[in-house]
C-alpha cells in the first residue's frame, strides 16, 4: 500500500514539474518567433495624442521580480488619446484605463481575493496581442492598443491580471 502511495505522489510531482516547465517554455518562447523586447506585430497609425506604455516584469516574474507599467508621458491634452501598450516582459500583461477619484492616489485601490482590482467605470482596455481592445492578455514581445476620448481629469493605468496591480503595475495620467 505504501509503495502505491509513493508512486502516486511521485507521479503527481512529475506532472507538476513537467507542467511548470511547459508553461515556462511557452511564456519564454511564446510558441512564436517573438521574445521579450521584440515586437511580434506592429500597430496601425494611431489617432490623437499617443501614449506609449511599457509593460515589464524584469524577466523574472512576480516572485522576486519587479513588475512595472511605465507611460512615456504623465500629462496629455484632453480629447483623443491612444494608448500603445508594449509588453517587454516575460509574462502576459494588459492595460486598463480607470478614472481616478479626487483625493485618491494611484496604487491605492482595494485588491480582491482574485488578485485584481474592480474595473467599474473602466474607460477602455488594451489586452489583445497584436490587436486593439480587449483580449486574453498581451503576450511577451507583442503590443496592443486602444483609442479613447478623454475629458480633463486624473486616470489610473493598470495591469489587472491577478497579482500584477499589487506588485506595482499602475501609473497615474493627468489629462488637461
Amino acid at each position: 500500500m505504501k509503495s502505491s502511495r509513493l508512486t502516486i505522489v511521485l507521479g503527481a510531482a512529475a506532472v507538476l514539474v513537467l507542467t511548470a516547465l511547459s508553461v515556462a517554455a511557452v511564456v519564454l518562447f511564446g510558441g512564436a518567433t517573438a521574445g521579450p523586447g521584440v515586437r511580434a506585430c506592429s500597430s496601425p497609425s494611431l489617432a490623437g495624442t499617443v501614449v506609449d506604455v511599457t509593460l515589464t516584469d524584469m524577466g523574472r516574474g512576480m516572485m522576486g521580480g519587479r513588475l512595472r507599467l511605465v507611460p512615456d508621458v504623465r500629462t496629455v491634452p484632453h480629447g483623443t488619446v491612444s494608448f500603445l501598450a508594449v509588453n517587454r516582459g516575460a509574462l502576459p500583461h494588459e492595460l486598463v484605463v480607470l478614472p481616478l477619484a479626487d483625493g485618491r492616489r494611484a496604487g491605492t485601490r482595494a485588491v480582491g481575493a482574485d488578485g485584481k482590482v474592480g474595473e467599474e467605470g473602466a474607460l477602455g482596455e488594451a489586452s489583445a496581442s497584436c490587436a486593439q481592445g480587449e483580449g486574453d492578455g498581451i503576450l511577451p514581445g507583442a503590443e496592443s492598443w486602444v483609442t479613447l476620448d478623454l475629458p480633463p481629469g486624473r486616470y489610473e493605468l493598470v495591469c489587472n491580471l491577478p497579482g500584477h496591480y499589487a506588485a506595482g503595475m499602475y501609473a497615474e495620467l493627468t489629462v488637461n
